[in-house]
């Protein structure tokens, strides 16, 4: 039986077969996977929902410091706890530094699998399209973080001069 990733994958492959193959917005897709009766969800366990509501919550949670930098107040760790996988939550202020290394370990390895699929992404299509000309990808950040960083600093010496 497929799992509930590969349910959602297969309404889109028969939209797109079915309806139309041009890129499309999944409100499209969800509107004609409910009309089409392929859509029907469990009811769902309301801590779960709660948990879920909780965690978007806090992954958006932000604060500036005496140095006018924006930071995420709040940070999780996923971690094996008597068996079960689960995710722990702190705030960056007063949570032990070896909770905060590995919470920021683990949002690096997430950043490094995503540009290490974007790069696989970017090879196929290259290859499958090989007589167009090849689409670019510069995975080295250092250029973008300084450019961020710069105008940061240029709007606070403008604010400040105001």
């Amino acid at each position: 039986m497929a799992n509930f990733a590969e349910q959602m994958q297969r309404i889109f492959e028969r939209y797109n077969t079915e309806v139309d193959p041009s890129p499309v917005s999944l409100d499209e897709v969800a509107v004609w996977a409910i009309r089409q009766g392929l859509y029907r969800p469990e009811p769902r366990d309301i801590t779960k929902l709660c948990r879920e509501a909780l965690a978007e919550s806090l992954r958006q949670q932000k604060r500036t410091d005496a140095e006018g930098r924006k930071y995420r107040a709040k940070h999780s760790v996923k971690m094996n706890v008597g068996g079960t996988q689960m995710n722990l939550w702190a705030d960056i202020d007063n949570a032990p530094r070896s909770f905060m290394e590995k919470s920021f370990s683990q949002r690096r390895k997430s950043i490094i699998d995503d540009c290490f699929q974007i790069k696989q992404d970017v090879d196929h299509y290259n290859e499958v399209h090989a007589s167009e000309r090849p689409i670019q990808m510069v995975l080295d950040f250092t250029d973008d973080i300084a450019e961020i960083e710069a105008a940061i600093h240029s709007s606070k010496r403008t604010d400040d001069a105001a």
